[in-house]
């Protein structure tokens, strides 16, 4: 098991965000956490990530305690999040994002070389790479977001919201492009609305209403789930 949460309590002052949410990752898969806005989807990314404290509740990352740990000592274990709204620094190039991704690492020639790698998997960042981020195209943020991810070389990535705002042509691409990386040896807890779409590529699922866990299993099973298909598939 690659990551474990267990009884994960967070709050926003009085309103009570995560109410006791236990799930887990196994090497390789890609798993989904679907449900509506509020539900407390992000929470749980940002907890995982060290950007938020959790009241109760333990994360277990490959058998590590990481619960209080800082963002930056968590990216170093391997773990790296792919945040809402794309977030790239806008007024830096595109290279320059993808070298901030690289700011645990200090392996230069090794970094040249994954910056290669991310230019061969997104050949759109290459013919843009000395461009400012801010001009990128919302798919292009995107992809740009992804590659800046790769570049701390994680083994768990986590995916919030990456078909937000996009066409739906490019989100088959951005959809596509996940299920390569997964299969190139990383492996993905990912967040999204379209939750067809999450669950066309995941492996399992859970399903999140107002912070709690209420449905989990096999994502095809879920996406055949008459619950699952009037709640959040629209049929």
């Amino acid at each position: 098991m690659m990551l474990e949460i267990q009884d994960l309590h967070v709050s926003y002052g009085a309103i009570r965000a995560l109410k006791g949410v236990s799930c887990h990752v196994e090497q390789g898969e890609i798993v989904a956490l679907i449900g509506a806005n509020g539900a407390g989807k992000t929470t749980t990314l940002r907890t995982i990530s060290g950007l938020i404290r959790p009241q109760s509740g333990a994360i277990i990352y490959k058998g590590q305690d990481i619960t209080k740990l800082p963002p930056h000592q968590i990216v170093n274990l391997g773990l790296s999040q792919v945040p809402e709204g794309r977030r790239v620094f806008t007024r830096m190039t595109v290279l320059e994002n993808l070298e901030m991704g690289a700011y645990v690492r200090n392996d230069k020639a090794n970094i040249k070389q994954d910056i290669k790698k991310v230019f061969e998997r997104f050949p759109r960042l290459e013919e843009r790479k000395g461009q400012l981020a801010g001009t990128l195209s919302g798919g292009e943020q995107q992809m740009l977001a992804m590659g800046r991810a790769l570049m701390s070389k994680p083994t768990l990535m986590l995916l919030d919201e990456p078909s937000m705002g996009l066409a739906p042509m490019l989100v088959q691409e951005i959809f596509n492009i996940i299920k390569e990386i997964n299969q190139s040896g990383t492996t993905i807890l990912l967040v999204e609305q379209n939750a067809h779409m999450a669950l066309s590529i995941a492996n399992r699922a859970y399903v999140l209403e107002t912070g709690e866990v209420v449905l989990s299993g096999d994502a095809q099973d879920l996406a055949n789930d008459p619950q699952v298909k009037k709640a959040y598939l629209g049929e």
